[in-house]
Order: C-alpha cells, then sequence, then structure tokens
C-alpha cells in the first residue's frame, strides 16, 4: 500500500445523518510511502444528519468553517496562492508537507517538466508525493501514489475557494488541509462502490468523491475511524452514538444501505435512515441511506 497522507476538506466533502464530534475525521487520498491522511474539513467523520434537527441537504455535517476532518495541519507556510497559480514561468505552487507529518500543510514553488503529464496520466512523485515534486503539468499534481511513486495526475480546483469548479463534469472540487490541497476527483456511487483499484467511495461534502482506502487492517463495522478514509470501500465513519459498542472513540465505521432494500443493518438497534432530506437527494441517490441507531 502507498503512503497514506492525511487531507482536511474545506469545501467539498459530503455529511450525513450526525458526524461525529471532535476532529475525527481525517484521511482521504495519500501521496505514497507514509501512513499520511487527507483532512476533510467540509464533513468531519462522515454520518448522516440527525433528522430532527438537521434541516441540511446532506446526511453528513460541514466542518469547513470549524476545523478540518482528516488530520489537521499543525501549521501553514504558503509561498504561493494554489488557485492563483502566481509561481515564476516553468513552475507550479504545489502542496507539500514541510514537517515531515501525514498531512499536506504547505505550498510553495516546484519546476514544471517541459513534456509533463496531463491530468489522467500516469505519472512520478518525488519523496512519495510529500515533495510535492512531480511529473504532472501546471495546474495538476500526482495523486494516490504508490510505494514505488507512481500515481495518476489529477486536476486542481479551477475558479475560487468560495466557488470551486472542475472541468471534467465527472469529478468533484474537494478542498482540504486548510485549503492547501484542492483537487478534482471522480464522482462515485457509494452503493454500487465504484472507484477503480484500491479506492473506495467517500463523501464528499455535498457529493461522493472516490479516494484511497487505507484502512488497512481496520475499517470494518464498528472499528473506529479518525478519517474519512480510514472505513471499507461500503463504509463511512459515523458518531459514535449512532453505532452500537462504539466507545472512546471520534467515531466509528458503519455502512451503507439502500432505502429500498429489506436487508437488517449490521448493527443492533441501527436503522436505514436516508443520507439526504426527502426531497432534496440528487438524481440517482434518492434511495441511499446510513445505517445507523436513530437519536
Amino acid at each position: 500500500m502507498g503512503q497514506r497522507w492525511a487531507w482536511t476538506v474545506v469545501v467539498g466533502l459530503v455529511g450525513c445523518v450526525e458526524p461525529p464530534k471532535g476532529d475525527g475525521s481525517e484521511g482521504l487520498g495519500e501521496p505514497a510511502g507514509s501512513s499520511g491522511v487527507v483532512e476533510d474539513e467540509s464533513s468531519s467523520a462522515a454520518l448522516p444528519p440527525d433528522p430532527e434537527e438537521s434541516s441540511s441537504t446532506d446526511p453528513v455535517e460541514d466542518e469547513s468553517s470549524t476545523g478540518c476532518n482528516f488530520i489537521c495541519p499543525e501549521e501553514t507556510d504558503h509561498e504561493c496562492d494554489v488557485w492563483a497559480q502566481d509561481c515564476p514561468t516553468g513552475e507550479k505552487c504545489a502542496p507539500w508537507i514541510n514537517d515531515g507529518g501525514v498531512g499536506w500543510n504547505s505550498l510553495h514553488c516546484v519546476p514544471v517538466e517541459e513534456a509533463a503529464d496531463q491530468p489522467g496520466d500516469e505519472c512520478t512523485a518525488d519523496g512519495g508525493g510529500a515533495s510535492g515534486i512531480d511529473s504532472c503539468a501546471g495546474g495538476s499534481m500526482c495523486w494516490n501514489v504508490d510505494e514505488e511513486g507512481n500515481g495518476t495526475c489529477v486536476a486542481f480546483c479551477e475558479g475560487s475557494e468560495e466557488n470551486p469548479t472542475c472541468s471534467d463534469t465527472a469529478a468533484t472540487c474537494v478542498i482540504a488541509n486548510d485549503g492547501v490541497l484542492n483537487v478534482c476527483l471522480p464522482i462515485c456511487d457509494p452503493l454500487l462502490q465504484d472507484c477503480d483499484g484500491s479506492q473506495a467511495c467517500y463523501p464528499v461534502g455535498d457529493a461522493f468523491a472516490c479516494g484511497p482506502d487505507v484502512s488497512g487492517e481496520l475499517g470494518l463495522f464498528g472499528d473506529p475511524c479518525e478519517a474519512i478514509n480510514v472505513c471499507d470501500a461500503g463504509m463511512f465513519c459515523a458518531a459514535p452514538q449512532l453505532v452500537p459498542g462504539c466507545e472512546g472513540a471520534s467515531g466509528c465505521c458503519s455502512s451503507f444501505c439502500d432505502l429500498e432494500d429489506d436487508g437488517p443493518c449490521p448493527g443492533d438497534g441501527q436503522q436505514c435512515v436516508g443520507w439526504f432530506d426527502e426531497g432534496q437527494a440528487p438524481p440517482g441517490a434518492e434511495t441511499l441511506g446510513a445505517c445507523i441507531i436513530p437519536e
């Protein structure tokens, strides 16, 4: 498995009935070679919204204004603007890890190769992606890097942090780690789990996006989770009170469910509750639910 880097989403990860409290929602995306996690700031551990208290269209709490969800960087030191891409000609503004930690926490200018790889192309990254130096063109970075330093180029989001866009209509903008990380990742279906390779479909703001599954030997139902992508495919990180036996953890893994499926949820006292408020689900997600203990 590649390096598990932390990412904190600021604007793009989805939520659900009631996310776990605290800063437990680290994890999504990863350069290669370490155990980092990406921090999601737009939705702490993925949980469906409280049916009685939430008026949001998402089932998971958005923490874009309160902190990060996937391992928050301890400090930031930016020498460039990832949105403006204001580096000298022949360079790009790229996220990197400047403190030896597990989360991208800074931005700096790095050289761009003349025959650089484009979004969707295979790429290589120095230092497993922690350095920010890779073979991808300006406006993109090497993502989901393995132990050999190989990954795939993904585009940075366009527009602004307040109004982010992706030129690829099949992708959604994920803003993380206090805005250091901003990438366009494939939109996916949490019930179908239709992501490529070792990736899984995780809640990202008001959407669902493919991200590296860094759960390792954990990630099963009821396992503690401190980040969005530390649960196995088909699972999400739920608030502790929504999962039976989840004690002393920021959250525990629970499963997505289909409202039209009569199959029981895995936990005692759990029910399949709609991820979105009634009438607010986007097309194709009308039957998406989350297995939780109703409050």
